[in-house]
């Protein structure tokens, strides 16, 4: 737009500010960096941060960005270009092991061993859908706006299916998900997650695991879906690699197979959540949420009060620590919902109003809180509030969800500091 600007990055994301400079084709970009972190400092060390010389350079940091803004550019940094990702040769000779090796050498894979996708695996998985093998389906990035996103086929999605060790018939699940355009890993520091919360026949009809132990490593179908969902983040959105597209600080164990939660609609007395969201309820979805990820909620106040355990007490007290960033997430046993409607919570709406009116914090508490702050805290009123004041956790109930899964064997709920995103069609993909 012919506006200069000068770049400001603090020195821990050197190389992959420079890394994406080059990738975007401006490898001369003129970066400024900064000391790290920025996070948790006061106004006087920030001070000293602008007043001091850039880490790398070793210059006078201010007096950097001034010239980064008026100095001409030189031959070099007038250099352009682009850069197209490499999608390796076309054919492989050589063992099955050394092909393996392949695959994980170029972070291709989870660092678990795959299916090897053979010409047979794929064209069988695409089998599994009427839609066209080069069809385009949608784009991936690690962040909107910070990567260039990579477009992707049905069959690119197909591959990693097979990579994953999934069936045909579970194609058209993996499909919706990868059509939702929301990669399983992100660039942030954040240690994110992701969940995919399937309604439907489909359930059913491939035998996916909704009562017990339903989210943990029992099903081929749920497993295998997840953990492609990671996989075609790898290798169709250009995510999860360390330093340059994922920049999480500690990583989230969730990342490997997602948090795969097939409704238990049979034995929940709630509305399915995809009928909620205006699909009948024959239709097949998938509805994807996006966050820091899950926690057990047993515990909580309340939780073990007779004759009815007050489990929208516990629910409440273990929205507490979450963040309003985020939505939260209510995943409940059968049991635990059917007590909540013994308490009064008729339906999902129902219980979420009401636990979106008792998830409150002081002023204080919320002002001391990460990435908190409360809704009010954003508000227009904000700088009235007095300390004691008390405000809510979200501004809204439909930032609360609810979903039923378990097998029963104990009244127990888990809680997810996650956002809805977007419900879609499975069918669509069949």
């Amino acid at each position: 737009m012919g506006i200069p600007t000068a770049p400001m990055v603090t020195i821990a994301f050197k190389d992959l500010a420079r890394t994406n400079a080059a990738k975007r084709g401006v490898p001369d970009l003129r970066i400024c960096f900064t000391p790290h972190p920025v996070w948790g400092k006061t106004d006087a060390e920030m001070y000293a941060y602008l007043e001091g010389s850039d880490p790398v350079t070793g210059k006078p940091l201010m007096k950097e960005v001034i010239d980064a803004l008026t100095k001409p550019l030189t031959a070099d940094e007038q250099k352009t270009g682009s850069v197209t990702p490499s999608v390796g040769p076309p054919t492989f000779v050589d063992t099955a092991d050394a092909l393996q090796k392949y695959y994980m050498d170029n972070g291709m894979t989870d660092f678990m061993p795959i299916i090897l996708p053979t010409r047979d695996r794929v064209d069988a998985m695409l089998k599994g859908t009427s839609h066209h093998p080069d069809e385009v389906i949608g784009e991936l990035t690690p962040a909107r706006g910070a990567y260039p996103p990579w477009s992707f086929t049905v069959k690119h999605v197909a591959i990693n299916a097979v990579m994953a060790g999934a069936d045909p018939d579970y194609l058209p699940i993996i499909l919706a998900i990868a059509s939702s355009e929301l990669p399983s890993l992100s660039s942030s520091t954040n240690s994110f997650a992701t969940a995919a919360v399937i309604n439907g026949p489909i359930r059913d009809k491939l035998n996916m695991n909704y009562g017990i132990g339903a989210m943990g490593p029992f099903s081929q179908v749920n497993a295998s879906v997840g953990r492609a969902w990671t996989l075609l983040s790898k290798n169709l959105g250009n995510c999860g690699q360390p330093g340059e597209t994922y920049l999480g600080t500690q990583g989230n164990v969730v990342n490997f197979n997602n948090l795969i939660i097939v409704e238990n609609e049979k034995d929940s007395p709630y509305t399915p959540f995809h009928v909620q969201k205006g699909f009948k309820a024959t239709d097949n979805v998938v509805s994807v949420f996006f966050g820091y990820g899950i926690q057990q909620g047993q515990g909580g106040r309340g939780s073990a009060v007779r004759p009815v355990p007050a489990f929208d007490d516990g629910l409440v007290s273990n929205f507490i620590p979450m963040t309003s960033i985020f939505g939260a997430l209510a995943v409940l046993d059968p049991l635990v919902a059917n007590a909540l409607v013994e308490r009064g919570h008729k339906t999902k709406e129902d219980l979420s109003a009401w636990l979106q009116k008792n998830s409150t914090l002081t002023v204080r508490e919320a002002r001391t809180m990460l990435f908190t702050g409360g809704a009010a805290l954003r508000g227009p009123h904000a700088a009235e509030l007095k300390d004691d004041d008390i405000i809510p956790h979200w501004p809204n109930p439909a930032m609360i969800n609810i979903v039923v899964i378990g097998g029963q064997t104990n009244p127990y709920y888990q809680v997810a500091n996650m956002s809805y995103l977007k419900s879609v069609s499975i069918d669509k993909w069949m």
